[in-house]
């Protein structure tokens, strides 16, 4: 339906934000987020064969397609997808093995941390970069995206709805997070890259994305990374993302934005 917009619309700040190519760089960090959460971690590792190139280029295209369906679809289609990924969930499990417990992937604390991470990078990077953002603007992004939190199993009222609650939520949470022993450091697995043949030319630009990705980080999750934290670090991921995003910018359109972000920006024009 032509007028069916999804969860989001083009009066969201959800399509504003979320169509810009910048955001690349957003969802590895979120990916590095959810990797300072044990259990989130662990279920990863425990039901993805990740250095697998066939399954890790396969894994990574469901979960393009899934924000991509979440972002832009409509409630049918984003309903379908949800349905889809919480019976994964609810099906798969992992163990912990500091407890012994078996749990499953519906981990309501490891989901919330999970959702809390992808707001907080695809917010973090966009600001940083330059994306034209009023602090009103990014508590509406946040609320917003309570509407995701519920596609994945979770309730509306159980994750942070504003920048406030979303920075008291991480502050809560940081004792718990860690490395896991267990779990290659992102930087090594980016030396690795696992890519199919057609886009192999490419890996030598996961490094650098990765080490970008990291260095917007806050500094406390670079140093559970092992990584030095300093101000220093922090001026270097700012100037760099906002030269990106300017760099990109100059790409025409046309070339510039994904046929959903394209789509959506003549809505929001409109």
């Amino acid at each position: 339906m032509d007028d069916d917009y999804g969860i989001f619309g083009p009066e969201s700040v959800t399509w504003r934000v979320m169509g810009e190519p910048i955001q690349l760089v957003g969802g590895f960090r979120a990916l590095l987020m959810q990797g300072l959460h044990p259990r989130a971690m662990r279920g990863v590792l425990q039901n993805s064969a990740l250095l697998d190139p066939a399954e890790a280029w396969a894994r990574f295209l469901r979960t393009s397609e899934f924000v991509r369906v979440r972002t832009y679809g409509t409630h049918a289609e984003v309903e379908r997808a949800g349905r889809r990924v919480r019976k994964i969930h609810a099906t798969l499990t992992a163990r912990d093995p500091d407890t012994g417990e078996t749990y499953h992937l519906d981990d309501p604390e490891a989901l919330r941390w999970v959702h809390v991470g992808e707001v907080d990078s695809y917010l973090t990077v966009a600001r940083r970069a330059g994306v034209r953002l009023s602090d009103a603007d990014a508590d509406r992004f946040v609320a917003e995206w309570r509407r995701a939190a519920e596609v994945v199993g979770l309730s509306a009222d159980g994750v942070p709805g504003s920048v406030a609650e979303l920075r008291d939520y991480i502050a809560a949470r940081r004792p718990e997070l860690r490395l896991v022993p267990e779990a290659a450091h992102p930087l090594r697995l980016s030396l690795h890259t696992p890519l199919p043949g057609a886009l192999s030319a490419l890996r030598p630009a996961v490094p650098a994305l990765t080490v970008l990705a990291l260095a917007t980080l806050p500094r406390w999750a670079r140093r559970l990374y092992g990584l030095p934290a300093t101000p220093v670090g922090d001026l270097w991921a700012s100037t760099t993302l906002r030269a990106l995003h300017t760099g990109i910018g100059l790409i025409p359109a046309q070339v510039r934005y994904a046929p959903s972000a394209r789509r959506a920006r003549k809505l929001m024009a409109a």
